[in-house]
C-alpha cells in the first residue's frame, strides 16, 4: 500500500469467529452465605477463630440445653420425681422444685392473703414505666411525676400497710426535732465540759463553742415550729383523711409553685395528689389502712426490685449533685464532694450495708429508729451515687466550654445553663457508663442477705434446706433459674440503653 510516495505495511485485522466465554458469577455480598463467608471464613485466622468458638459453644451450650430442657423433669410433686430411676436415666433440671417454690422466690414470706398488694404495685409500676420508656407516647411530665413521686408513696402504703394520717410529715418532723435536740444537747454538754477544764484560754473557747452549738440547735428547733404545728394538727385532727391529704397537698404545691414559678409543675403536683386520693379511695385507706406487713417478711424478687429501683432512682440526683459539687468554684463545696465520693468509693458495699444496718442506729438520736429496709436503701443510694458522680463528671468534662459560655452570653443563669444546656449533653455522653452502673447495682442487691434481708438469691439459698426437694439437681436448677432472671433484666437494660443512645445520637449518623 502506497501513501504519499511511501509504503506502509498493513497488519492483517483479527476477527473473532467464536463467542467469548462466560465470566464467573460475582461473589454475593448479601444473604446468609455472604455473611458466613465475610464474617467467619474470610481468612485463615477467621477460620481458626470460628472453629475454636464453635467448639467452645458446643461444649458449653450443648450440655446446658441438655440439662435445662432435654433431660429436665417437668412434672412432679416431690423429690422422687427428680431422682434417677433404677434404669440409670440421666435427670436434668428439676423444674417442679421451681414451680413449688415460685411464690417464695417472688414474694418471700409475705402473707399469702395479702399478695394482691404486691401484684398491684407491680402492675402500677409496669403501667407507668412502659409509657415513660416509649418516646412516642405524650404526657411525659405527668407520667414522670406519677412514677417518681406518687408511685413510691402508694407502693409504700400498699406493701407496708397501716394508715396514712400525717405519716410523712410526722416522721420527718420527728427526725428533724431529734437531730436539732441532739445538737443543742451536745452544745450544752460541751459548754459544761469546757468550763470545768480549768485552762484559762481553752476553757473559755470550748465554753463559747458549746454555747454557739447549743444556740444553733435551739434556733433550728424554732424554725421547725410551723412543721411541728402541722404535725400536731394532723395527729389531733378529727377530720377525715381527705382533710389531711388536702392540707399536705396545699403546702407541697405552694412550695413547688414558689420554687419553680411554673403553673405546669403545680398542675402536675396536683395531679399526683389526685392520683393518690384515687388510690386511697379505691383501697379504703381512709378507714384505718391495710394490715401492716413488716419489711422482715418481704423477700425474693420483691426485695430485689425495691432495692435496685430505689438505688437507681435515688442515686441519679445524688450523683449529679456531687459531680457538680466537685467542679464547683467554692472550696468548701468542692472539698465536701471530693471527700464524700472518695470515702464511699473506698469502702466495699458489704461494709456500707453492715454500717447502715448495725452501726447507724448508734448515731441516731435516742428514741428514734429507722426500719432495716430503709437503712439498706439509704446505704445503697449513697454508695451508688458516689460512683455515678464520677461517671457524670466525665460527661461534664466532655461538654465543650463554649456551650456554657454561649449560654452565659445569652443571659442564662447558672442553674438554667446547667439544667438546659450542659447536663443534658453530659448525660448523653455517659449513657453506657450509667447503665453499666445500674446493671452492677441490680446484681449487687444479692449482698443484702448478709444483713438478714433475703432477696431472690437469699430466698433461693433458703429453699435448698427443704428436705422435700433435696436432690442432686436441685441446687443447679435453682441457680440456673436465678441466672435466667438476672440475665433477662440486665439484657433488657442494656438493649434499651443502646436504643436511647442511638436515638439521642441520631444527628451524628452520616
Amino acid at each position: 500500500m502506497t501513501i504519499a510516495g511511501g509504503s506502509l505495511d498493513q497488519t492483517p485485522a483479527f476477527v473473532r469467529r467464536e463467542l467469548v466465554a462466560e465470566r464467573p458469577a460475582p461473589v454475593p455480598t448479601t444473604g446468609a452465605l455472604a455473611w458466613i463467608r465475610w464474617r467467619l471464613l474470610s481468612s485463615p485466622t477467621s477460620i481458626l477463630l470460628t472453629i475454636v468458638s464453635a467448639l467452645l459453644l458446643w461444649y458449653t451450650l450443648a450440655p446446658a440445653v441438655k440439662f435445662l430442657l432435654i433431660d429436665a423433669v417437668w412434672q412432679g410433686n416431690d423429690r422422687d420425681a427428680c431422682l434417677a430411676d433404677n434404669v440409670g436415666r440421666t435427670v436434668g433440671a428439676c423444674w417442679p422444685f421451681v414451680r413449688a417454690k415460685l411464690q417464695q422466690f417472688m414474694y418471700g414470706f409475705y402473707p399469702q392473703n395479702q399478695l394482691w398488694r404486691v401484684n398491684l404495685v407491680f402492675l402500677l409500676a409496669i403501667m407507668l414505666l412502659i409509657p415513660l420508656l416509649i418516646p412516642r407516647i405524650p404526657g411525659k411530665t405527668l407520667n414522670a411525676c406519677l412514677f417518681f413521686l406518687a408511685l413510691p408513696v402508694v407502693a409504700f402504703f400498699l406493701l407496708y400497710g397501716g394508715g396514712i394520717k400525717g405519716f410523712g410529715i410526722s416522721w420527718l418532723v420527728d427526725l428533724l426535732e431529734a437531730l436539732c435536740a441532739s445538737v443543742a444537747e451536745a452544745g450544752r454538754r460541751l459548754r459544761v465540759t469546757g468550763g470545768g477544764i480549768g485552762w484559762p484560754g481553752i476553757s473559755q473557747l470550748l465554753a463559747l463553742l458549746g454555747l454557739a452549738i447549743a444556740g444553733i440547735g435551739e434556733g433550728l428547733l424554732l424554725l421547725l415550729t410551723p412543721l411541728t404545728w402541722l404535725r400536731e394538727t394532723l395527729a389531733l385532727s378529727t377530720h377525715p383523711v381527705w382533710y389531711d391529704l388536702a392540707l399536705t397537698a396545699g403546702v407541697i404545691c405552694a412550695l413547688v409553685f414558689g420554687l419553680s414559678r411554673s403553673l405546669r409543675a403545680t398542675a402536675a403536683c396536683l395531679a399526683v395528689f389526685a392520683g393518690i386520693a384515687g388510690v386511697i379511695a379505691a383501697l379504703g385507706l381512709q378507714r384505718g389502712g391495710l394490715p401492716i406487713v413488716g419489711t422482715r417478711e418481704w423477700g425474693g424478687m420483691l426485695v430485689t426490685l425495691v432495692v435496685s429501683v430505689t438505688g437507681i432512682v435515688a442515686s441519679m440526683p445524688i450523683g449529679m449533685a456531687l459531680a457538680l459539687g466537685r467542679r464547683s468554684q467554692f472550696p468548701l463545696i468542692r472539698a465536701f464532694s471530693i471527700i464524700f465520693i472518695e470515702f464511699w468509693r473506698g469502702v466495699p458495699l458489704i461494709t456500707v450495708l453492715f454500717f447502715a444496718t448495725y452501726m447507724l442506729p448508734l448515731f441516731m438520736p435516742q428514741g428514734f429508729g429507722i426500719d432495716g429496709m430503709m437503712r439498706v436503701l439509704v446505704g445503697v443510694a449513697l454508695f451508688s451515687g458516689a460512683y455515678n458522680a464520677e461517671v457524670i463528671r466525665g460527661g461534664l468534662a466532655a461538654v465543650p466550654r463554649g456551650q456554657g459560655e454561649a449560654a452565659n452570653a445569652l443571659g442564662l443563669s447558672y442553674w438554667k445553663t446547667t439544667g438546659l444546656i450542659v447536663m443534658p449533653q453530659a448525660l448523653r455522653h455517659v449513657i453506657p457508663g450509667l447503665v453499666n452502673s445500674f446493671i452492677a447495682l441490680f446484681k449487687d442487691t444479692t449482698l443484702v442477705q448478709i444483713v438478714a434481708i433475703f432477696d431472690l438469691l437469699g430466698q433461693l439459698r433458703a429453699s435448698f434446706a427443704d428436705p422435700n426437694w433435696a436432690t442432686p439437681s436441685t441446687l443447679f436448677t435453682g441457680f440456673a433459674f436465678a441466672g435466667i432472671i438476672y440475665f433477662a433484666f440486665c439484657f433488657a437494660m442494656s438493649r434499651y440503653s443502646l436504643f436511647v443512645e442511638g436515638r439521642l445520637n441520631a444527628h451524628r449518623r452520616s
